[in-house]
């Protein structure tokens, strides 16, 4: 009996014992969850502080980081601060800059705007409500995400008693900041000083803030684009195989094909349906048969560029008069070259572009994006200063503040998908002006990823720059001086200049420019290509050649079969 006793006395000490290990065990895990808990960074700005133990400043961590939160905490005067771990050390940090709930991790109840913006409508739509201008203050309402860095991608805000879409990259927390101008001394003052000389637009009114130049991994743009251009019609497009036999012997690696030129698009768009029936109705090919062209291109390992005109679309103002350029004395669409032009001022033709473009992209493949005719009609002058136009300027911009700003709507787009944009732009661009017709060579290589321009040999003055002889007979020296004393120039004057790929003149010189016409052959094609590359502008060409024939490409075959 007493045996049996001493054996349930055991078994309740071994229970006891199992249950205070338990308890401790449960006291520690316990202990631990409530103590060395994940949290994440959350706060105003990109980065926050983080400071030792004698609250001295010792590293910064960017906002959305997860960390470990220890059990320690010190107090300085109001302000409360945790221990955690990050990157294996221990920092202290401020309360007010943890959170255990991922939506909650900006703090920012108003942003102002830096660079004028777009606001959107709806952000996956990429449909437009209005501009937020500089200096602009917004109300926060909620955000998407936290990029890499820290910063926000897009805000959601509240202006007045309207709500919408803006990207975080063009605002900051103060007016003061918001106003600024980025390193004035270096790249502003420049360009504020050159004013507004023709009726474009005053060049210090646009915005010259530094701006990333994306690379895609599963879209690498050649170091040297050597292109041929394709025009959409029918009878081109379907010889695209003697293209590529073509192109293959010799250094060409990329082709420019139309997607939209103007009274020629290129294929049966559905957003030429939607947007555009006259232009859907005159398509030179069917979707299935153009799809078929740019596969063969990507197939045959070449870089494809889609190239669409923008503001020169006279199929689109027919189908929508309420977007063009009205000539007050018929209350009509403004007749121009036979052409009619929709406002580059109007949102509703940006965002028909930009759903082509987008289109083009997802169902064709292309891998760059080239935008050709932004800018507003020239040699309109008289027609204004007599004020027998009106572009519908619902936002009171200047011309060249609606072309920059539609090519930062054009890459926030495009980007998404990751594809390159382009943007093509007149020689006299690159003059120290803003030209009358709204381009500005600085405004927009700041904000692309392309630029290209168009210093066509027989689009100068016939003794352009003091040339003693027509300047299309010394096309290396004219070009080489272009490049040199002009585009170089302007590309030292901002921050983030943009690749620069210069299109050359592949067709002859009219005779209405030089009694009996002047041939261009392998000699004078050459010389362009030298004397862009000797100028510095070394990145590639691209052929003009309006008709596209192959027949006048292959009689270059030496040019296009060497390394520049």
């Amino acid at each position: 009996m007493a045996k049996k006793r001493l054996k349930i006395k055991k078994r309740n000490i071994i229970i006891i014992i199992i249950l205070i290990v338990i308890a401790v065990l449960y006291y520690f895990i316990n202990n631990n969850q409530n103590h060395n808990t994940t949290s994440y960074v959350k706060g105003n700005t990109k980065v926050i502080n983080l400071y030792n133990e004698d609250l001295i400043e010792k590293e910064s961590i960017k906002r959305g980081t997860e960390v470990i939160v220890i059990n320690k905490t010190i107090t300085n005067k109001n302000d409360k601060y945790h221990q955690i771990k990050y990157n294996n050390q221990t920092y202290y940090i401020k309360m007010t800059n943890l959170t255990k709930d991922k939506k909650d991790l900006i703090t920012e109840e108003k942003i102002y705007v830096r660079t004028p913006a777009t606001i959107y409508e709806d952000i996956n739509k990429g449909s437009i409500k209005g501009l937020a201008d500089k200096g602009k203050e917004l109300a926060v309402l909620n955000y998407d995400k936290i990029n890499e860095d820290g910063s926000v991608n897009i805000y959601q805000i509240k202006d007045n008693d309207q709500t919408g879409y803006i990207y975080g990259k063009y605002t900051v927390l103060t007016k003061e900041e918001a106003l600024e101008h980025y390193e004035p001394d270096k790249y502003y003052n420049v360009h504020n000083e050159r004013g507004d000389r023709f009726g474009g637009g005053h060049a210090g009114n646009l915005d010259y803030y530094p701006v990333i130049k994306p690379t895609f991994k599963d879209n690498i743009m050649p170091d040297k684009v050597y292109a041929l251009y394709l025009n959409s019609s029918r009878s081109i497009l379907e010889k695209v195989d003697n293209y590529i036999e073509f192109a293959k012997t010799t250094k060409i690696n990329a082709f420019v094909v139309d997607i939209k030129d103007n009274q020629s698009p290129g294929y049966k768009s559905k957003v030429f349906e939607k947007y555009s029936p006259t232009n859907y109705k005159y398509a030179n090919n069917s979707f299935e048969s153009y799809k078929n062209v740019i596969n063969k291109l990507k197939t045959a390992g070449f870089y494809v560029i889609g190239r669409i005109t923008v503001f020169k679309d006279k199929y689109y103002v027919m189908d929508n008069p309420d977007v063009a350029i009205i000539d007050n004395r018929t209350n009509e669409p403004f007749l121009h070259a036979d052409t009619y032009w929709p406002s580059p001022y109007q949102r509703k033709v940006w965002e028909f572009n930009i759903e082509l473009a987008k289109e083009a992209v997802k169902e064709m493949g292309f891998n760059e994006i080239q935008f050709d005719y932004v800018r507003f009609p020239d040699r309109t002058i008289s027609y204004e200063e007599q004020g027998h136009l009106s572009f519908k300027n619902d936002y009171n911009e200047d011309k060249a503040q609606a072309i920059q700003r539609f090519f930062m709507y054009a890459g926030d787009e495009l980007h998404q998908l990751n594809v390159y944009v382009a943007a093509d732009v007149f020689g006299e661009t690159a003059y120290n002006y803003v030209t009358a017709y709204g381009q500005y060579w600085p405004s927009i290589s700041n904000v692309v990823d392309v630029i290209s321009g168009m210093p066509y040999p027989d689009h100068f003055n016939k003794y352009e720059f003091g040339f003693k002889e027509p300047v299309w007979t010394v096309p290396y020296e004219l070009l080489k001086y272009w490049g040199e004393n002009y585009v170089i120039k302007r590309q030292s004057e901002i921050p983030t200049p943009a690749i620069m790929r210069t299109w050359i003149q592949a067709a002859d010189v009219p005779s209405y420019k030089h009694p009996g016409g002047y041939s261009y052959g392998e000699e004078q094609i050459e010389a362009q290509i030298k004397g862009l590359f000797d100028a510095g502008l070394n990145k590639g060409y691209m052929t003009w050649l309006s008709h596209s024939k192959l027949e006048r490409y292959q009689s270059y075959q030496n040019v296009y079969s060497k390394e520049y």
